[in-house]
């Protein structure tokens, strides 16, 4: 029997669906043989599941690929294996921290050379890893996207033998994609500049316009791109229109009246996952909540318990998801709406991952639309707002550097979208993003500077002297402006940043950073800086209608009148040939009735207050838009630093869709 590893890494039982693949390589016979000697000798199995082999081949034959599979179908053998036969790193980019942690537990009992950098190592793990990926001792490494920004990660990569660059949730660098995110078109320049020798896609959700758009940017012939189908036929989904305030006794009754086994609860807030928790607790289950709001260490210890309970709940937020390596995952239930019919596969594909029968419900509640239609509208910057970002922009030297949250606040636009016009603004040729670095480096001797001296002659001594003499003592701490002293010992940065990198990862000193600006070089001015405003406000407002019609389609497919499971692999181009005979209109015979979102009247009285409000704070509610974020609850960067997020009007018309209240406004 396999592990519990095994099974979802590999799966005991076919997924069904169907399989496209658009090439398939001859290797040669030593290849083929050293690949099915390490699928048997480290991974315990006999043969490959669909799909599989056609990747592995492919990126072992030199070339890059994409590979499309269902959550749990196994696309991470897709790169693991290939790592233990390469010469050289495997780089494996994953937002997911739970779901690296697993994978890197598992691969250290087959005695795999493996590490992870991620946010919740200590400062002396942080060291110990570079060392290993400097000393060439590991086979894989583990980073979250965001890990590029890091200069001194980007140096030590760019010396180093990359033989497959491996991304994780690669629907991410399409703008058409449900969760488009600026940092993974930097990716895919990183995977140039670093000479990687092949790249590999991999996601469990993408259309045909999104998978073209992942072949597209990271140079992947489409030839090389392998898709299995999305059905799960041990998956039966089910449909429940509720009440909110009928919302808790359903979920426990369904908890209550079903076999027990290992389950996971989405809901959309953080708040939300801890109340929900604490509600089932007190009922008697074993229930723990797990979000990116809480401290790494109880994030870890929640996910152990999980992996070892038969009978535990999870409630998790869905923003951060839940990539737990766990095979008999038999219930997930949607408390909160999914944002999105990706969201939903991807959510529901972690349960059943044995291959036996599970439930997945989504409990449909209009009381949700609000919440994620304001997720949406409060990331939609307004037309002003853009148009003082340009000015600031263009504004600088040819070649300037910024901070985007030191943006953010200037121009009340949320970091991500900062981030998201500049990509834009990168595309269409008016800037080139550079390599972003620490404004601020502050280090600790573990040794006295003389005893460091000590330990160098000549010139490297010489250049160590002169950068402590630009350091200045704040306390325990000494500081330095790492560009500023360059300058005045006539050195390089880079120079400087080594050095201070050597000397951390000696333990002379202990080293901290802080302060990440990112550089640009403009390359030509607007012809018409109102138009380029006019044109990225558009494309904002794009997005905001691509994203409100996503979550249209979650309440379309909740009340479709016919095979859900059907129709949901059809938006992803694979319709099934027939009924599922497993999900709520193929069990009932119906369509789910849905009731119509409740109509809320919104109160003159408090209009009356919102408009003194605005008069007392011309700077921060001029706009439409801020007066409707601070009424429906949406925070703003303006909003928080002029603790109007702590104001009696703040959520008032929290329950109001958001263009309602805006229509009021205006």
């Amino acid at each position: 029997m396999a592990s519990s590893y095994q099974s979802w890494l590999h799966g005991d039982k076919p997924s069904g669906g169907q399989h496209v693949t658009t090439q398939r390589n001859t290797m040669n016979p030593q290849m083929t043989h050293d690949i099915q000697t390490a699928l048997r000798e480290h991974f315990g199995f006999e043969e490959f599941r669909d799909g599989q082999c056609e990747v592995i081949e492919n990126l072992m034959s030199g070339r890059s690929a994409a590979a499309v599979f269902p959550t749990g179908s196994g696309k991470s053998l897709c790169f693991q294996l290939p790592a233990l036969l390469l010469p050289g790193l495997t780089l494996v980019v994953s937002p997911l921290i739970a779901l690296m942690k697993d994978q890197i537990d598992a691969l250290r009992t087959r005695g795999i050379a493996v590490q992870r950098l991620d946010s919740t190592l200590t400062a002396d793990q942080y060291r110990d890893v570079m060392n290993e990926v400097r000393g060439g001792q590991l086979r894989m490494l583990y980073v979250a996207p965001e890990r590029f920004n890091n200069e001194r990660f980007r140096e030590m990569i760019l010396r180093t033998h990359v033989s497959l660059f491996a991304i994780d949730e690669a629907h991410c660098i399409s703008e058409w994609g449900h969760n488009f995110r600026p940092d993974y078109l930097k990716l895919a320049e990183f995977a140039k500049l670093c000479r990687a020798e092949r790249v590999l896609a991999l996601t469990a959700t993408a259309t045909k316009q999104v998978l073209a758009d992942m072949c597209r940017e990271l140079d992947i012939d489409p030839a090389c791109a392998t898709c299995t189908g999305f059905y799960r036929p041990n998956l039966t989904l089910l449909t429940t229109p509720v009440e909110s305030i009928d919302r808790d006794g359903v979920l426990l009754q369904r908890l209550r009246e079903r076999p027990a086994g290992p389950s996971i609860v989405y809901v959309t807030l953080q708040r939300t996952a801890e109340e929900v928790a604490q509600r089932l607790s007190e009922a008697g289950l074993k229930a723990k909540a797990y979000h990116a709001g809480m401290q790494a260490e109880t994030r870890a210890a929640v996910q152990d318990w999980f992996l070892e309970t038969q009978t535990g709940i999870v409630v998790a937020t869905i923003a951060f998801g839940m990539g737990v390596d766990k095979a008999n995952i038999r219930y997930v239930y949607h408390y909160n709406l999914p944002k999105s019919l990706e969201n939903y596969s991807q959510e529901i594909g972690r349960s059943g991952r044995d291959g036996e029968e599970s439930i997945c419900e989504m409990l449909v509640c209009f009381d949700d639309l609000n919440v994620l239609e304001n997720f949406i509208y409060g990331d939609t910057p307004t037309l002003s707002a853009i148009r003082n970002l340009l000015d600031d922009v263009f504004s600088h030297e040819p070649q300037f550097d910024v901070s985007y949250y030191e943006l953010s606040q200037a121009h009340d636009i949320r970091i991500l979208v900062i981030r998201t016009l500049l990509t834009y603004l990168e595309l269409q040729g008016y800037l080139e993003g550079g390599t972003p670095f620490y404004s601020s480096y502050q280090f600790k001797p573990i040794l006295s500077s003389q005893q460091i001296l000590d330990k160098f002659e000549g010139d490297r001594r010489e250049f160590l002297l002169n950068v402590f003499r630009q350091s200045s003592k704040k306390k325990t701490w000494l500081s330095i402006d790492v560009d500023q002293a360059a300058s005045a010992i006539g050195s390089s940065r880079d120079r400087v940043v080594r050095a201070l990198d050597y000397l951390g990862e000696q333990q002379m000193l202990e080293v901290k950073v802080a302060g990440v600006r990112n550089r640009y070089q403009r390359l030509k001015m607007p012809d018409d800086a109102a138009a380029l405003a006019d044109s990225l406000y558009r494309q904002a407002k794009e997005r905001e209608a691509r994203e409100t019609a996503r979550l249209q389609q979650v309440l379309d497919l909740a009340a479709h009148d016919g095979c859900q499971v059907s129709s949901l692999n059809a938006h992803f181009d694979q319709a099934l040939d027939e009924a599922c005979g497993h999900c709520s209109w193929c069990r009932e015979g119906h369509a789910a009735e849905l009731t119509d979102r409740p109509a809320l009247s919104v109160d003159e009285h408090l209009l009356r207050e919102a408009a003194e409000l605005r008069r007392q704070q011309p700077e921060v509610l001029s706009e439409p838009e801020s007066l409707a974020r601070l009424l429906c609850g949406v925070s703003s960067p303006k909003l928080s630093r002029a603790k109007l997020t702590s104001h009696d009007l703040f959520g008032k018309l929290a329950q109001v869709p958001f263009q309602e209240v805006l229509s009021r406004i205006d």
